[in-house]
């Protein structure tokens, strides 16, 4: 395990490395001796998202920009604390990036209030239209553009697969945490589906990570499974709730196959570390000269379903053939 982990390590210094590329000449004449820069706002933890960071700087590097060679790049990790988006965003502005570059959702609202005028790139956000952060998808407008996750459309999709796995499913705890506006949207979409398949449902409210090992005392003996609205938050501490949850043999459903590799049961999403590779592109267009208000937002087109299989059997659930054949990757 120890050696696994400093070969990711190495692997993961290796990527931030980066390769070559050329900064357009007429940028370089127009700010001498300083390298294009980019703020990196990460909502979590380095350690939690370390396969998303190192497909951003792979990307990077195959479109020809290595880092302290011919571009720059700030990080600041708020380890799950909304509460550090706003200075964060602030810090880039004053130091005058050129591009910040953050998720989800809260992180780049927080950037969005920081500037109207430095380009703003987001690796996954839910519902960008809705929460304010663009004009329309396929001209956004303004400074913003990146990647929608469509993480909340999917709520229904998760709730039915939850139930195919746990038949006597009655009653459904949904965790989120409510200073994030995505993450109380999906936990609305996914409470209206239970409903609508006749599930009770408890609403598990968080805020900070205090709040995360009484929200699982409360839920003892008094529900049959555990749907995790993703978030900043949450994915820091996904395998403190993971346990939490098959310590008190909750079956679990999450929105990024992360999620389902820290011994979630299982999740259904898009690839995250795709989103960040994309992201990576629009970065690179606004380097040579695009506008972010005229790239268009993507949507996903596939959405993969992780089922964790260990986590089943220490469940002791008996999943259907059926789901696991149409399962994209069963982990064992």
């Amino acid at each position: 395990m120890a050696s696994c982990f400093l070969y990711r390590r190495r692997e993961f210094i290796t990527l931030l490395g980066g390769a070559a590329a050329t900064w357009p000449l007429a940028a370089r004449a127009q700010q001498p001796g300083k390298l294009p820069t980019i703020g990196f706002l990460g909502a979590n933890a380095p350690t939690a998202q370390m396969q998303w960071t190192a497909a951003f700087m792979q990307r990077l590097r195959e479109l020809g920009w290595s880092e302290g060679r011919n571009i720059a790049i700030e990080y600041r990790w708020a380890e799950g604390r909304a509460a550090r988006f706003t200075e964060m965003a602030a810090e880039f502005v004053r130091r005058k990036v050129d591009v910040i570059f953050t998720y989800p959702t809260p992180a780049v609202l927080a950037a969005k209030q920081a500037t109207s005028v430095t380009p703003i790139v987001f690796a996954t956000a839910s519902d960008p239209v809705g929460t304010g952060l663009v004009a329309n998808l396929a001209r956004p407008g303004g400074n913003v553009t990146g990647l929608s996750n469509q993480t909340g459309d999917l709520a229904a999709k998760r709730v039915e697969l939850l139930r195919e796995v746990v038949p006597r499913l009655a009653r459904l705890a949904i965790l989120a945490n409510m200073d994030n506006p995505a993450a109380v949207d999906e936990m609305r979409q996914a409470q209206a589906a239970a409903r609508a398949l006749g599930l009770m449902v408890d609403v598990i409210e968080i805020r900070r990570v205090e709040d995360i090992g009484p929200a699982f005392e409360g839920l003892k003996g008094r529900t049959d499974a555990l749907y995790v609205a993703p978030d900043g938050l949450v994915n820091t501490n996904r395998i403190r709730i993971n346990t939490l949850a098959l310590g008190g043999r909750l079956p679990t459903m999450h929105a990024f196959r992360e999620y389902a590799e820290s011994a979630g049961l299982m999740s259904y999403g898009p690839n995250v570390p795709n989103g960040f590779r994309r992201a990576a592109e629009f970065v690179d267009k606004i380097f040579r000269g695009a506008k972010p208000g005229d790239i268009p937002v993507e949507q996903p087109t596939k959405f993969d379903l992780v089922i964790n299989l260990t986590t089943a059997k220490a469940l002791g659930l008996d999943l259907p053939p059926t789901l696991l054949a149409r399962a994209d990757e069963v982990i064992e």
